[in-house]
């Protein structure tokens, strides 16, 4: 696919999505919310990928939305979720669709953020596995301030990251805060200089190469992210029982043990297109818990 408002690059199983509208700070626009959902659908179905790195063009990583219409911004998208049918209600707001893609992503994805990140231009991080920050990077959660509300699903994301504290005084506040209050809260992993952020940042992706089976990452992600909201441990227990059972039959597994007892590195070669367990997406399977 073509790409307008982004950058698609691939190296050494990394793909670099880069925000590439820098002449408008890569403000968010209905466009850029289509190419980023089918930018996560292509590297979904790439087994060369297996750690996606999000970065911004220029010196902003996201302004925001693309207020170019002024105070009918809102209004004109107010308008286009009230014609909706009551069945497609849920295709809902652009970063929320964009973040929604994220969670269902197999992929771990991380935030680099080399700039102002403003609005949907830090929410939709939210849904990223980790995000590594440039110092003195202005950041906020400013919507109340412009009369309206956190969009992208940040309700549900925001106060799991920071707590609910601090995710209520950024956005009571709409203030614009700084990458260093970022990162005591807990929203970014670490602090890079700006020519030091993308190494950085493909240096933790080539960990996740290195170290770990793409299968294996594809269930923890998604483990991890969903049980976040699950009302019990039996809830995680269930899926670990089938996943140890589903796993520990499979090629990565064998060459995960065989390399570490023959003191090696392992070559693993189970791919996400082809070797999930069958019970797998077990929240979309009502079944699962017969199994």
């Amino acid at each position: 696919m073509n790409y307008e408002t982004l950058r698609y690059e691939v190296e050494g199983r990394i793909l670099t999505l880069t925000l590439n509208r820098p002449e408008r700070m890569n403000a968010f626009t209905g466009q850029m919310c289509r190419e980023l959902i089918a930018a996560f659908d292509q590297a979904d179905a790439d087994d060369d990928v297996k750690v996606v790195i999000v970065t911004g063009a220029g010196r902003a990583f996201c302004a925001g939305a693309d207020l170019e219409r002024g105070g009918e911004t809102w209004g004109k998208h107010s308008e286009y979720l009230a014609k909706q049918s009551r069945v497609e209600r849920y295709v809902g707001d652009g970063g929320g669709q964009v973040t929604r893609r994220l969670f269902d992503f197999n992929k771990p994805v991380i935030a680099a953020i080399n700039g102002p990140a403003v609005g949907v231009g830090i929410t939709m991080t939210l849904a990223m596995d980790i995000r590594l920050a440039a110092p003195n990077v202005k950041m906020g959660f400013v919507f109340a301030a412009r009369g309206i509300l956190p969009e992208a699903c940040s309700s549900w994301f925001l106060p799991r990251i920071v707590g609910i504290s601090k995710a209520l005084e950024w956005c009571y506040s709409a203030r614009v805060f700084k990458s260093e209050e970022a990162l005591e809260a807990g929203l970014v992993r670490s602090l890079h200089a700006p020519d030091e952020l993308l190494p950085a940042a493909r240096a933790l992706a080539g960990e996740f190469i290195d170290n770990s089976s793409a299968v294996s990452i594809a269930m923890v992600r998604h483990m991890l992210w969903r049980m976040l909201s699950a009302s019990h441990p039996i809830d995680a227990h269930e899926v670990d029982t089938a996943g140890i059972a589903a796993l520990g039959k499979s090629a990565d597994a064998r060459e995960g043990i065989t390399a570490f007892l023959e003191k090696r590195k392992a070559h693993f070669t189970d791919r996400v297109s082809q070797n999930m367990p069958s019970f797998f997406p077990w929240w979309k399977d009502r079944e699962f818990r017969n199994l």
